[in-house]
Order: C-alpha cells, then sequence, then structure tokens
C-alpha cells in the first residue's frame, strides 16, 4: 500500500468519526475541500461510495460501514505501534554514575533500586558507595548524595526522603547496671560505643542540640568500630550506650530491646541530598532520577 492509499483510509475513517468533514479536517490539518478531494480520490479508486452526504450529516453506505469495521481496528494497531515507538526513542538511556555515602546507600537508595529500574529499564545505575568526600566532577560522578552539611556551594542540591535523626540508646540490662544519663556531659561517666569514619580513622564526636545549645561530646569505651551494625549489636549485648540513626535501632526500640536516651537532645535534621554541578548539562538518566525520586517523595507524603 502506497502512503497516499493509507492517508486516504486514515480520513475516510476520521470523516465518519467526526461525523462532519469540517471537524475530521480539523483533526487532520487540513481543509475541507483538501478532505473532500481526498475521499473523492479514494471512492474512484476503490470503484465504490463509501460515505452518503446531506447538508447536515455524514454517514457510511453498507460497503463503506463494512470497510470501516476493518479498518479501525487495523488504523489503532498501527497508531499504537507508532506511539510505542516514540515511547521507546524517549525513554532515556545510558549509565546514571553516583557516589554516595554507606547510610545513604542502604537507608535511601537500596528501597529504590527495584521500582528505578522497572520505570527506566534501561539505565544502568552505577553506584560507588564510600564515605570519603569526593570531587564528583573528577571523579566523573553525575551526582553524588551527602547530608547538606557536607555539599559544595556551587552545586545545585535536591533534597532526598524526610529528614533524619540520630539516637542515643542503650540495653534495659545495661541501664539497670550503670543508670541513665540524665545530660550529654554524663556520657563521659558511661560505657559508649565508639565509631571511627573509615575516611579519616578519627572517631566520631557525639552531636547534640536544645534550645539554640550545641554540644560535641568525645566518648569513651570498650568498643571502637567502623561499621554501625556492630554498634546495633554492642548496643543490645548490654555492651554500652550506641548513638545511631533512628532508622537503625527504629525496631528495637518499638520492641523495648533499646531504651531511648535524652531525646530532647536528638531533633530530626534535614537529611539527605541529591548534588550535581549547576554549571553542566544535565544528562537525560539524572533527569529521569530526580523525576523519578520526587514522584516517590509525592507518593510518600500522599499528596
Amino acid at each position: 500500500m502506497r502512503g497516499s492509499e493509507f492517508a486516504e483510509l486514515r480520513a475516510f475513517a476520521a470523516i465518519v468519526e467526526h461525523g462532519s468533514f469540517a471537524r475530521a479536517a480539523v483533526h487532520l490539518g487540513m481543509t475541507a475541500s483538501a478532505l473532500s478531494q481526498t475521499l473523492r480520490n479514494l471512492e474512484s479508486r476503490l470503484g465504490l461510495r463509501l460515505l452518503n452526504r446531506t447538508t447536515r450529516s455524514v454517514a457510511p453506505t453498507d460497503a463503506g460501514a463494512q470497510m470501516l469495521a476493518r479498518l479501525l481496528p487495523a488504523i489503532a494497531e498501527i497508531d499504537a505501534a507508532v506511539e510505542q515507538a516514540v515511547n521507546q526513542r524517549q525513554q532515556p538511556t545510558g549509565r546514571l554514575r553516583l557516589n554516595i555515602t554507606r547510610i545513604a546507600a542502604m537507608h535511601y537508595l537500596a528501597p529504590l533500586i527495584a521500582p528505578f529500574h522497572r520505570q527506566y529499564p534501561d539505565i544502568l545505575l552505577d553506584l560507588n558507595v564510600e564515605d570519603r568526600l569526593v570531587d564528583i566532577v573528577a571523579g566523573g560522578f553525575d551526582a553524588g548524595v551527602r547530608l547538606h552539611e557536607k555539599l559544595e556551594k556551587d552545586m545545585v542540591a535536591i533534597k532526598l526522603g524526610g529528614d533524619l535523626r540520630m539516637r542515643v540508646v542503650a540495653s534495659p540490662a545495661y541501664l539497670d547496671r550503670h543508670g541513665q544519663p540524665q545530660a550529654p556531659r554524663e556520657l563521659r561517666q558511661h560505657l559508649c560505643l565508639n565509631f571511627r569514619w573509615p575516611t579519616n580513622g578519627n572517631l566520631y564526636r557525639w552531636e547534640f542540640e536544645r534550645d539554640g545549645e550545641t554540644l560535641d561530646i568525645a566518648v569513651e569505651g570498650p568498643v571502637i568500630v567502623d561499621e554501625p551494625e556492630i554498634l546495633v549489636r554492642a548496643a543490645l549485648d548490654g555492651v554500652g550506650i550506641a548513638y545511631l540513626f533512628e532508622h537503625q535501632v527504629a525496631a528495637a526500640l518499638a520492641e523495648g530491646r533499646l531504651v531511648p536516651l535524652l531525646d530532647a537532645w536528638t531533633p530530626p535534621f534535614p537529611g539527605f541530598y541529591l548534588y550535581y554541578p549547576a554549571n553542566r548539562q544535565m544528562p537525560r538518566p539524572l533527569r529521569a532520577f530526580i523525576d523519578f525520586t520526587r514522584q516517590q517523595g509525592a507518593q510518600g507524603s500522599g499528596a
């Protein structure tokens, strides 16, 4: 079938669908006179009268109705094939390289990998998980994920998810033996579980804030690790007091296996941010990821 013949068939179907030459012509983007000539050409080529015309309406003849019954599904199939091809061309493809901290990877990004892949199957998600603060431009990354306080000023930052919160916790057994600290400075008289930064070997100073007052407390105890999950287990076993992200201990707190301490001193704070250079053209995979995270955030908030 030549292209002109298919155009004639589509024109015929449009006239019947819209019930007039004028409305069909608008839909097809042509003049009514040109559409009328197109139909005459089709009827002449077939040797059939396809439409009954009056001053007020048009309706298919018996021959026209029979042809239309087989023509409409064929046109629908062709339109669907064209739409699918266009969608595939428009679907983002390629590699998305992200530099992301371990806690952000496990807490925020890991649950999103499967739904992101389902929505964008042609994007390769390439994650570099490390706590060391790197230059994402020099490292060839499309974007990074960090806490807001770690971001450079010349970066575009987009908030991911909700706020975070730290919790000071201990097991009931530990508190039975040693009692509860009533203020952050009293932690110096307790057995505390220390976290060492993998990036520089420094011990993390526990951060507190209440009514505008901020404190950084250096604690001491029998354990130093660079893996937070070990701290959770040590706290559950009564070794000492731990300072951890709320999501890491939420289940144990709910079950009473850990007890919260100094809650008034650990308010929520801004969580993770996706950041990328402001002066660089955004790759399509990164745009897709940003749109996806915003969509997930809207669903999570019930918007």
